[in-house]
């Protein structure tokens, strides 16, 4: 179909083949065995059902077009799923699969099982990231380059400080993804209505040990239609889409022929044109930029689908699988971009340092301000570093030429002192130190 053309590559190809329809039925296998083993430790099904039950369910030949055709019909996935498995065991132990379990317990549970070793992988490609995104950071701690607001030069900063805010919130939304990935994904075990409907108290022990067994987090309660735990992850993932696409749009601008401060790592046969030989483009920007607003719209959806009514969910749980598939496949991707760009960007200190000189200095109005307030009133001193700015980018000028040639400038203050005011390497704030507080901040990212 389409996907294969238009979805998958914007998704990592380790998750797409990771996130197949057999890798839910195998969920959904582990998902039942392990029911039956938190049955059987309480003596709610006899000695050895789960044994049984394992080596059974491993040798069915699943037919997945009768499966999705099931989906049609029954509304999910698990209907069809079990009566297929209770037609393939032995009669005497289909009364015993699925006991006390309804539909969602087995589809939401299974997601969470396919969705973790996913979650760990991002984590991973966050880790891996950041870490070489240190390196870069402290490469160019004093690179200067044009801090831009409004997409026009303002003053100036460092390239390290740039690579500072891209870790900065890469870390922050990969914590918050990490804390997911270790508490947040629930096991679901709540029978038909969420209580236990014929186990009593022993339905939450059950869900407590399932949860044990399967390595997912125990819940306070069910969470069939309380789906905090879905919107959180959400969230997470979100999160970590913004954090890559705002990496993604800042290269991207930066590589542009106009100002060609970075480009992306070079690779035979990539960022090429059908009709432009010339041309480099972003295409890893552009991948990212895709998968996270796809992943924007799908975050949108699961928070549509959050308010559920009375005890299961007509259409909003429904809506939510696909996404929240789709969202974990297009982030994995986006993290191998994302890590591909922190490992083998190329940065052009020199195109920098010339993009800094194209005002001929005016970038540094506001200190210059600041200098010339010292001989002259205030508003005198706002004037003529605005008009000495306009003058040098007419004439490509040197500002500090340009101002000395004021009679009050000139009269008070030196030719060695108006460059030290407009040279922008000397005028760079704080970002050395939000270098080093940065590099600080990300060493438990970097040590583990």
């Amino acid at each position: 179909m389409y996907q294969q053309l238009v979805h998958h590559p914007f998704m990592s190809k380790t998750a797409v083949q990771a996130l197949s329809a057999q890798a839910l039925v195998d969920a959904m296998v582990r998902v039942e065995v392990v029911l039956a083993e938190a049955e059987e430790a309480r003596a709610l099904l006899p000695e050895g059902t789960a044994q049984a039950l394992e080596q059974a369910l491993s040798h069915v030949d699943w037919d997945i077009e009768a499966l999705a055709q099931g989906v049609v019909e029954g509304g999910n996935m698990a209907i069809p799923f079990v009566k297929q498995a209770k037609r393939a065991l032995p009669e005497a132990l289909r009364e015993h699969i699925h006991r006390g379990a309804t539909s969602q317990d087995l589809v939401d549970t299974a997601l969470m099982l396919v969705l973790s070793p996913r979650l760990l992988r991002i984590d991973t490609l966050i880790r891996t990231a950041l870490t070489d995104g240190d390196a870069l950071m402290r490469e160019h701690r004093s690179t200067p380059m044009a801090g831009r607001t409004l997409m026009q030069q303002a003053l100036p900063v460092t390239f390290g400080v740039s690579v500072a805010h891209w870790l900065y919130g890469l870390g922050q939304a990969g914590a918050a993804l990490s804390e997911i990935r270790r508490s947040g994904l629930f096991v679901q075990f709540g029978g038909a209505v969420g209580v236990h409907s014929g186990l009593e108290e022993t339905g939450l022990e059950l869900m407590d040990d399932m949860a044990r067994r399967l390595g997912l987090s125990v819940p306070l309660l069910p969470w069939h239609t309380q789906r905090q735990p879905i919107l959180a992850l959400a969230s997470a993932l979100d999160r970590v889409a913004v954090a890559g696409e705002k990496i993604a749009t800042d290269v991207a601008l930066l590589t542009q022929t106009e100002l060609g401060e970075v480009s992306e790592p070079v690779e035979d046969g990539v960022g090429g044109s059908s009709s432009m030989p010339h041309k480099r483009n972003p295409v890893a920007c552009a991948r990212i930029k895709r998968a996270a607003r796809q992943i924007h719209g799908h975050a949108a959806t699961l928070y549509q689908a959050g308010a559920q009514p009375l005890e299961r969910g007509l259409g909003e749980w429904h809506a939510e699988w696909a996404p929240l598939l789709e969202s974990v496949a297009l982030l994995e991707g986006l993290m191998e971009s994302v890590a591909h760009l922190m490992r083998g960007l190329e940065v052009h200190p020199v195109r920098m340092a010339d993009n800094l000189s194209l005002t001929g200095g005016a970038v540094m109005a506001e200190p210059v301000t600041r200098l010339l307030g010292t001989c002259m009133e205030s508003n005198e001193a706002s004037r003529l570093a605005r008009d000495a700015a306009l003058e040098a980018q007419r004439t490509r000028r040197d500002y500090a030429e340009v101002l000395f040639e004021d009679a009050r400038v000139h009269s008070a203050l030196t030719r060695e002192t108006l460059a030290r005011a407009t040279d922008p390497s000397l005028y760079l704030g704080s970002s050395l130190a939000q270098v080093d507080r940065t590099h600080d901040w990300l060493s438990p990212w970097l040590n583990q």
